[in-house]
């Protein structure tokens, strides 16, 4: 990850508006509902590879206009609804970088096979051995 939240915050743009919800009269007032927008391809926080990746996983997070779009309104405050949008916009972004490892398979060895064949040997005996004797 070769950004930070400051660098983020210059190339990112917010909109606001009236939210619904908590808030009482405040809500018919103040503008505290955040939708932050974000243009990958225009970033210069990015490589060209990681920009391809991130258009090709974060293709459903896209608005017409190609950015993306991250709406907060959970909080009372703008201020605190801009921190939140920011910090889910940090978290989508590390995601859709992150790359798995890929998992090499790996053989069982001899000793681990027989060492646990062993095992299953003595409990099956130990249980065979608590069986009731029946004369017929």
């Amino acid at each position: 990850m070769n950004f930070t939240k400051n660098d983020l915050q210059k190339e990112v743009s917010y909109k606001t508006s009236r939210s619904g919800g908590k808030g009482g009269q405040n809500v018919n007032k103040v503008s505290t509902k955040v939708e932050l927008l974000f243009d990958i391809n225009g970033s210069s926080l990015f490589t060209d590879d990681e920009k391809a990746l991130l258009n090709q996983r974060l293709q459903s997070r896209f608005n017409k206009d190609g950015l993306v779009q991250v709406v907060c309104d959970e909080e009372r405050s703008q201020y605190l609804n801009k921190e939140k949008a920011i910090e889910k916009l940090i978290n989508i972004l590390t995601k859709g970088l992150h790359v798995a490892k890929v998992r090499k398979q790996v053989k069982v060895s001899k000793a681990a096979k027989a060492a646990r064949l062993d095992s299953k040997k003595q409990q099956s005996s130990k249980k065979e051995s608590r069986r009731k004797v029946t004369d017929d």
